[in-house]
């Protein structure tokens, strides 16, 4: 009686190996002989499978079964593996300028960690050999974007983890079908692993296997490749988001002549009929994914959503800049997500969704900060560190700051039509913006591209709990791809110059800040649905209409060309978009500062003619 086929020894539980391209074999091989797993799951992406993984997950404890909806669960983490480990996450190529700037002596630099070619192969054979003993290697095969479109490119992971194999379902194009559209190809080499053979050496803590002492993800520019240890939380792990979609991504992109951005892409059709695409990028916890879903107050506005965080962009044969969503689901920061920040998130997380680090209520659902409304007074609360009976009077948050939903795209009740066109959607208007208390307008618009993508470049916000920075510090973050940049930020700029072309439309670029606070530190834009006003000025400029001023920094809004009717409180105008001397002052000396110190020779000279053109029109000296 014949057994399991077997690859390098190691029985194939799931799957059928003679269906595997020639190339994915002798990496699921390779990967195999390295790691050791005691057995191996080739992923086909079917129902079937998905249900194998939820019950997987069940058996080992990973998870929490919610009764209270259709086919959700919940994960909690080792508190020391919640978030994306900037400080441990590094690109890798032959010499350092590729990667990273070089800032000024006794500057620390922040664009990213450098590691040569030499240490990765160091590190990875200090991590690697025999990290998945005791455990299955499944084989994930997806395509970023919609299978067999121009703009997508094919990924294969390999991971000791049913986590992310039931993750990366929801988040990418998943299954054997990818196999069809790959044939003989090259594609993005994903090598994940939480780093703990079993029998454990360490008490496991929540059933969540990571190492975080050794936690590395590391990416191999030139060849496309990924290597993660460590962490299982998804951005660390689910490798074809951040690791693939931008970092990899954007080295492909610069490669080919596209943009891998940190982008939202949405489509917004006004009373009138017109309809126009726009992307815009955010630093994480700003509000991108309530933007991308927005529900408009005002009648006759339709918004559909393309995406709410990648967004993969090439410029056709006419010149039309179009974008895909490379994802397959959303990846959302649960608090502060309720029924008045975000009612079409509400409507579609609670099917087929996996929680992280949320709280548990004792009806079988899930809490956290932003739904005491909801709450049901006899109901009890677990946080997500698992204590039981959680009050506000605990003294730390029900959920992490940083918990998540993994829900997939199709859930979204207002997705765009043209959500899996294979050639991408036509972009009208790219938003860039950040949270900046004092000092930045409502909304601006950039004089050309050059000036917009300086805009783009000058980024800063307050940091958020999506990494591991604390605090309300003001952070620069060019084009809020600060932690996903895979290549010396220079470059990167110089690559967005380089998109203008004579024959090509270019959309026009404006800058956005929802969070501008008066003196008594109350926001002065109420935000959320009511942004739909700004989306609505910026269509009509994209059609020239004749609705703005000239102003030091850019085109503003002209005074009652923003529709404030039916505002639930008065808006002050003048202090909306007030341009203080002294701040603008200092920002402008920051932005130089900033570009001085950490990027030096590598910034391209037009940003710095920018700077100049900036300075003179607000009338700062040298």
């Amino acid at each position: 009686m014949m057994g399991n086929p077997k690859i390098e020894n190691t029985e194939v539980v799931h799957g059928n190996p003679q269906e595997l391209p020639k190339k994915v074999l002798a990496f699921v091989s390779e990967i195999a002989q390295l790691c050791q797993p005691d057995k191996i799951w080739l992923c086909d992406g079917s129902e079937d499978e998905n249900k194998d993984f939820t019950r997987l997950m069940l058996e080992e404890n990973l998870v929490i079964n919610l009764p209270k909806y259709e086919n959700c669960v919940l994960a909690r983490t080792n508190p020391q593996d919640v978030a994306r480990m900037e400080s441990k996450t590094y690109i890798c190529t032959e010499e350092k300028r590729e990667a990273i700037p070089e800032p000024k002596p006794g500057v620390k630099g922040t664009l990213g960690n450098w590691m040569s070619l030499k240490q990765l192969d160091e590190e990875i054979k200090s991590r690697f050999p025999g990290c998945m003993k005791g455990r299955t290697l499944y084989l994930l095969p997806f395509s970023m974007g919609p299978i067999g479109s121009p703009i997508s490119h094919v990924g294969i992971q390999a991971s000791d983890s049913v986590y992310v194999a039931a993750s990366m379902r929801i988040m990418t194009r998943m299954g054997k079908n990818v196999y069809k559209v790959l044939g003989d190809k090259d594609f993005v080499k994903c090598i994940h692993s939480v780093g703990v053979p079993l029998p454990a050496q360490k008490p496991i803590i929540n059933n969540w296997p990571c190492d975080p002492e050794k936690t590395m993800v590391a990416h191999k520019t030139k060849t496309n490749e990924i290597w993660s240890y460590g962490s299982g939380y998804g951005g660390n792990s689910l490798l074809g988001k951040k690791c693939f979609s931008l970092r990899i991504g954007s080295a492909i992109a610069r490669r080919e002549g596209w943009l891998a951005e940190h982008m939202l892409i949405v489509g917004i059709t006004n009373p009138q009929g017109v309809k126009k695409y726009i992307v815009g990028a955010f630093p994480s916890q700003c509000g991108k994914t309530n933007l991308a879903m927005l529900t408009s107050p005002i009648p006759g506005y339709k918004i559909e959503c393309v995406g709410d965080d990648i967004a993969w962009m090439r410029f056709d044969e006419n010149g039309v800049l179009r974008a895909i969503n490379p994802e397959f689901g959303f990846f959302g920061v649960c608090p502060g997500t309720n029924h008045h920040t975000n009612p079409v998130a509400m409507d579609m997380i609670f099917k087929n969704t996996i929680f992280t680090n949320v709280a548990k209520t004792s009806d079988g659902g899930v809490f956290w900060e932003g739904l005491e409304n909801d709450l049901k007074a006899h109901v009890s609360i677990t946080a997500w560190t698992g204590e039981k009976n959680w009050t506000r009077d605990s003294g730390k948050p029900a959920a992490h700051p940083n918990a998540r939903f993994c829900t997939p795209l199709v859930n979204c009740p207002i997705l765009d039509p043209h959500w899996n066109s294979p050639e991408g959607v036509p972009i009208s208007a790219i938003l860039f913006g950040g949270r900046r208390p004092e000092g930045i307008p409502l909304i601006y618009e950039t004089r050309s591209w050059k000036h917009g993508v300086y805009a783009g470049a000058s980024v800063s916000s307050e940091a958020t709990s999506a990494a591991e920075y604390k605090g309300h510090k003001v952070m620069h973050d060019p084009f809020s791809a600060r932690p996903f940049l895979s290549y010396n930020a220079g470059k990167y700029i110089e690559h967005w110059l380089q998109m203008e072309k004579d024959y090509r439309k270019m959309p026009k670029i404006f800058h956005v800040n929802w969070f501008r606070k008066n003196k008594e530190g109350h926001y002065l834009w109420p935000g959320f649905g009511e942004n739909i006003r700004v989306l609505d000025w910026i269509m009509r400029r994209c059609d020239n209409e004749p609705i703005a001023v000239e102003s030091p920094i850019g085109l503003l809004p002209k005074e009652g060309s923003i529709n404030l009717e039916g505002l639930p409180d008065p808006i002050n105008w003048e202090e909306l978009f007030e341009l203080p001397e002294d701040f603008w002052k200092r920002e402008m000396n920051d932005i130089e500062t900033y570009f001085n110190q950490q990027i030096g020779d590598d910034l391209p000279p037009a940003i710095r003619e920018e700077i100049e053109n900036q300075k003179k029109r607000l009338g700062i000296s040298k």
